[in-house]
């Protein structure tokens, strides 16, 4: 391939490789040159131009592109069109990307103008979602080095493939001892819902059973006699050992263990089995959460049919560090004294968007700005220090609570949402406070004795790293986050607050029922301000 500038007269045939703007003239890169381009070039007072230009023996970019894609497609697998040297593969079907990494390397290595990308092995894929792409990098290869790379391709039975979804039926079993709620139980069940939904598999039977090996060996076998083809238990304890409640049910039903303990964190709990040649998992901790864990990497293989054996199960440790767990113990940290130095954030940086122009902060409410009671009952309680976070109107907020011991933090992006002060008052909270009590500046009835029972109830020591006020099953505010959590709270974006990632937390939270609604009864609205105004009366 020649490459250069070149004449107009000589431009001809060849491809532009740069786009070109001049006056009203635009000729945008990839073009191939002729006459009306030569005519449109001169005309622009352009005597010369760079192209890329194929001699015998080159392949030029899309038809390299297009052939290795097509080469490189196996089982529910498309290819698209070439253009501007990139043909991109598409899964035809829902399913687990299955891809021979050895293949693409080999690929890979063979010229650097030909390359090849995939998602990640495994990968779990939904139906037209873009799973690889064929790229060549110059405007042409030569013919020689593509057939190798073509050679390459076909070598294998097939670069990537879709191994589809073929397992629907699902039974569950959750295990029950003193001490754990049925509410865990039921958010265990809708986070397995979703993550089965992609899959077009459903929950079609689901027992609570005692935490005892001979009744879940029978519970195993009712699953697969309604005709579960996988069955999920998650335990009321962690396994521990192969001799354990959930190991010892499988092979008490007639099966047997495939591998207990995997190297990926979280998930290293997780235990793979099979009764009657249909698998039966026994799901780690973290499988009640929603955040990516070993749990999903062995689920989605096992609905599509994939084997995970001991050697797949091996394989899974190089990227199988997904996240440090925040719940989980740290050995290495000193000993939460009895007395827990805990701040208190107050955000009262709001925009107020729903009260028709007004400051609600500032709104009198008994007699002084409302704000200013939320910010007296973190005063008056064990927390230390008290830092509020101002925004819109922060002078007139400083001087609503004049006279009080705090430290006021101004958040100049407040009207990037709630969790832009959220983050600014985290950043304030000393070092050595062992966390901080998230407040909103408009709940006026929080009270100080509601804010000390949260303190007194906090014990990261015993698993009591969040705690949060709730009634009938619902949270509320204030909640209290142990310092460790920090740097989850900074990733916040938006009006996300805090309560919210409570959910994905729940081995770790603590809640304390309340007999009023007082953790609940914000104001954003002037006809809120008035009720709340009438009820305070």
């Amino acid at each position: 391939m020649k490459f250069g500038s070149f004449p107009l007269e000589e431009a001809r045939g060849g491809v532009a490789v740069h786009s070109i703007r001049k006056d009203k003239l635009v000729l945008k890169k990839g073009t191939t040159i002729g006459d009306a381009e030569i005519a449109a070039l001169r005309g622009a007072g352009i005597s010369e131009i760079v192209i890329a230009k194929l001699e015998p023996g080159d392949i030029g970019e899309d038809e390299a592109a297009r052939t290795l894609a097509n080469a490189a497609s196996g089982e529910n697998v498309r290819a698209d069109e070439a253009f501007t040297g990139r043909a991109n593969l598409f899964a035809e079907k829902a399913g687990v990307l299955v891809v021979d990494k050895r293949a693409i390397d080999r690929l890979n290595a063979i010229d650097e103008a030909i390359t090849f990308a995939t998602l990640a092995a495994f990968s779990p894929v939904a139906e037209g979602q873009m799973i690889a792409t064929a790229k060549i990098i110059p405007f042409a290869v030569r013919r020689d080095t593509y057939g190798a790379a073509l050679e390459a391709a076909k070598t294998a039975q097939a670069l990537v493939h879709v191994a589809p979804y073929r397992i629907r039926k699902v039974g569950v079993i959750s295990t029950r001892l003193p001490g754990l709620a049925e509410k865990v139980i039921d958010k265990t069940l809708k986070v397995t819902r979703e993550r089965l939904s992609p899959a077009g598999a459903q929950i079609i039977a689901e027992k609570r059973i005692d935490h005892d090996a001979q009744m879940l060996a029978r519970s195993i076998r009712e699953m697969l006699d309604a005709g579960a083809e996988l069955v999920l238990t998650f335990g009321a304890s962690a396994i521990a050992d192969r001799r354990d409640v959930i190991p010892a049910a499988i092979e008490h039903a007639g099966g047997r263990i495939e591998h207990f303990g995997m190297p990926v964190d979280p998930g290293n709990l997780m235990l793979i089995g099979e009764v009657n040649g249909r698998p039966v998992l026994g799901a780690p901790g973290c499988a009640r959460s929603p955040k990516e864990n070993g749990f999903d990497w062995v689920l989605a293989r096992l609905l599509a049919g994939l084997p995970v054996g001991r050697e797949e199960i091996a394989g899974m440790g190089v990227g199988g560090l997904l996240m440090e767990i925040v719940t989980r113990p740290q050995l290495r940290e000193e000993p939460v004294p009895v007395q827990k130095k805990i701040a208190a954030i107050v955000l009262a940086a709001g925009m107020s968007r729903r009260m028709e122009g007004k400051n609600k902060l500032l709104e009198d409410f008994g007699g002084k700005p409302l704000v200013r009671h939320p910010v007296e009952a973190a005063l008056g309680s064990k927390a230390s220090p008290v830092i509020v976070v101002t925004g819109r109107d922060n002078v007139s907020i400083e001087q609503a609570l004049a006279g009080l011991d705090v430290r006021f933090v101004n958040n100049p992006d407040f009207a990037d949402g709630l969790s832009s002060s959220l983050k600014a008052g985290i950043r304030a909270v000393p070092e050595a406070c062992a966390g901080a009590i998230i407040c909103l500046g408009d709940m006026p009835r929080v009270s100080s004795a509601l804010i000390d029972r949260l303190i007194d109830a906090f014990a990261p020591e015993r698993g009591a790293m969040i705690v949060a006020p709730a009634r009938n099953k619902q949270r509320g505010n204030p909640v209290l986050w142990a310092q460790r959590f920090f740097p989850e709270l900074l990733k916040l974006e938006g009006d996300m607050g805090a309560r919210k990632l409570t959910n994905f937390y729940d081995e770790g939270l603590f809640e304390i029922e309340i007999g009023d609604d007082s953790a609940f009864a914000d104001i954003d609205t002037p006809e809120a301000l008035a009720t709340a105004r009438k009820t305070a009366t």
